[in-house]
């Protein structure tokens, strides 16, 4: 280091906040920004000999990758840099203690607690595998929690960039910590988000139970607990714990990556429903129940103490105000509907459309012989002559009555 307490003349370190097996941890001043700040020195028996830079290089793309990461559940990658031999990382600083410690001190953690936890890990792991990476190192003590109760994960890709410089050995190398590897991590093979998803179900299990489900004196007793020892049931040391949360737990913990969830999204959404059968139970509801409707919604509507008698209405729909209605005259129709054949009625021929007229509503002059006045007579057939007897009839009729009336008036028909 260039100087004691202070990194390329930037970072002053202000306290050690933990270390762990790669790393050494500092609270920090940004000086350049004025802001406090979390700083990651990395070991230097990891950046030495003969695989250090390599280890470096890998280290420094793995910290660039998941600095472009942005989520709330995920602790957010200032900078990346080195001030001669010492490499470091700068993160976001959280105000709070990290999973491990809170197990510690309260044991068993409250089921809602924990399922709170827990579905906040998964959210942001779930967010890391849709980007197509893999933490490698799921364990509580990369958990952090803020003073707000939200989930920070921290260190990703470090045990990832340990590894891969490393691919001589692999078969000998043991991916993440030994409580909390997956079994093909103890083999030595590639993690996959399947291998993060059984770390969180022993993460799960250390928070339902106050305990580890593999304690071992050595990493190749873990190792092989992992790999062959029977999955442990957490409900058999939380009686309070649901059934179903148990076999969750138990089936993320299998042996095989094809009998767990595939992504930590599948995981977490599992756990947000048995979060809210919880949360129902404990309200009185059903499981599988909707909630009960707000109190506004469970108040009967008001009844008036006496509802009005119904108003008479004309038949435009406009309440009545006395006077006499006037029934409306419906439009008349389109010309061409007018003129169109009528449906029948029900037993009924159909009615045909007038000749008489044109399909426009206008006189046909033809069929009517060139009459147009008001009142069209019956068209005659062509070369038909008007009904000589019957105008006779007609006239000697208007003779009759016409020759009566005089007799009429003379008094004549009382005495007959």
């Amino acid at each position: 280091m260039a100087g004691e307490t202070l990194l390329n003349q930037r970072y002053e370190l202000v306290a050690q906040q933990g270390s762990g097996g790669m790393s050494v941890i500092y609270r920090a001043l940004d000086r350049m920004l004025g802001r406090i700040v979390a700083v990651k020195i990395l070991r230097p028996n990891l950046t030495k000999g003969s695989e250090g830079p390599a280890f470096v290089e890998r280290f420094q793309q793995e910290a660039r990758t998941f600095a472009m990461m942005s989520h709330p559940n995920i602790v957010t990658i200032h900078d990346v840099g080195s001030d001669g031999a010492t490499y470091y990382i700068v993160m976001e600083m959280i105000d709070g203690d990290d999973l491990k410690k809170l197990i510690k001190t309260r044991g068993a953690l409250p089921i809602d607690k924990a399922l709170d936890l827990g579905i906040q890990i998964c959210a942001a792991l779930g967010f890391a595998h849709r980007s197509q990476m893999v933490h490698a190192d799921v364990k509580p003590q990369n958990v952090l929690i803020n003073r707000d109760g939200v989930v920070k994960v921290t260190d990703f890709g470090i045990a990832q960039a340990l590894t891969d410089t490393l691919p001589q050995t692999r078969s000998e190398v043991v991916w993440g910590s030994p409580h909390y590897f997956s079994p093909e991590q103890a083999k030595g093979e590639k993690p996959t988000p399947a291998s993060d998803v059984y770390s969180i179900g022993i993460v799960l299990f250390e928070m339902f139970t106050g305990r580890l489900p593999y304690v071992g004196r050595a990493p190749k007793e873990l190792a092989i607990a992992h790999l062959r020892g029977k999955i442990p049931i957490a409900k058999d040391f939380n009686p309070d714990l649901p059934e179903a949360l148990s076999n969750v737990i138990a089936k993320v913990m299998s042996k095989r990556p094809n009998d767990r969830y595939k992504h930590a999204d599948q995981l977490g959404h599992i756990l947000q429903e048995i979060r809210e059968r919880s949360r129902q139970s404990a309200r009185g509801i059903a499981p599988g129940r909707l909630a009960p409707p707000t109190v506004a919604a469970q108040q009967p509507a008001r009844r008036q103490p006496h509802p009005p008698a119904p108003q008479p209405r004309d038949h435009s729909g406009v309440r009545a105000t006395g006077a006499i209605p006037i029934p409306r005259r419906p439009a008349a129709p389109p010309a061409a509907e007018a003129n169109a054949t009528s449906p029948p009625l029900p037993g009924l021929a159909p009615i045909p459309r007038s000749p008489l007229r044109n399909p426009d509503g206008t006189i046909n002059v033809e069929a009517t012989g060139g009459y147009t006045g008001p009142f069209v007579p019956k068209r005659q057939a062509k070369g038909e002559g008007a009904d000589i007897v019957t105008i006779i009839l007609v006239i000697l009729a208007f003779l009759a009555v016409a020759g009566l009336a005089p007799l009429y008036l003379l008094g004549v028909f009382p005495l007959l």
